[in-house]
């Protein structure tokens, strides 16, 4: 069965790269034996950088099921995740992923998502991209006003 699935999200990265929308790369999420949800690279078509198949297809399942949280799921995917996906599907508490390609397979093609892992792997003073805090104060006081709330939804 698992076959099935991860031919399916090859089937979805093959129609992001002929239809042009994007890369090769799409993902089907799917519990208890169903998909609950598909997605496939749309960053050229919707110019946005974040339209990666693994997250469309987040944003898909949870939007059918009106639910943030994936838990009890599994993600399949035709390319291993970069670390935006990884951070995705974390959040969304899939609990194992099953990938085609590897991103070493992908840097071939240009996409490098090492060259991003290692830069995260990097403290914040050392990353190519600067970091300052500002209005920290101001911000924490938000942060302290949002977990006062008695009716706050813990995600």
């Amino acid at each position: 069965m698992s076959q099935r699935f991860m031919r399916r999200a090859i089937e979805l990265g093959r129609k992001a790269a002929d239809t042009g929308e994007g890369g090769p790369f799409g993902a089907v999420i799917v519990r208890e034996g169903e998909i609950i949800g598909e997605g496939w690279n749309r960053v050229i078509a919707t110019s946005d950088p974040t339209a990666h198949g693994e997250v469309i297809a987040i944003r898909d399942a949870c939007a059918r099921a009106g639910i943030f949280s994936l838990e009890g799921s599994t993600i399949y995917t035709s390319g291993e995740p970069c670390p935006m996906c990884l951070g995705a599907i974390y959040w969304a508490r899939i609990e194992h992923v099953f990938y085609g390609f590897s991103i070493d397979a992908a840097a071939t093609c240009g996409f490098d998502d090492q060259h991003f892992y290692r830069e995260l792997a990097l403290s914040p003073d050392q990353r190519k991209i600067g970091q300052t805090q500002l209005l920290g104060d101001e911000a924490l006081e938000t942060l302290q006003y949002y977990l006062g709330k008695p009716d706050r939804v813990s995600y």
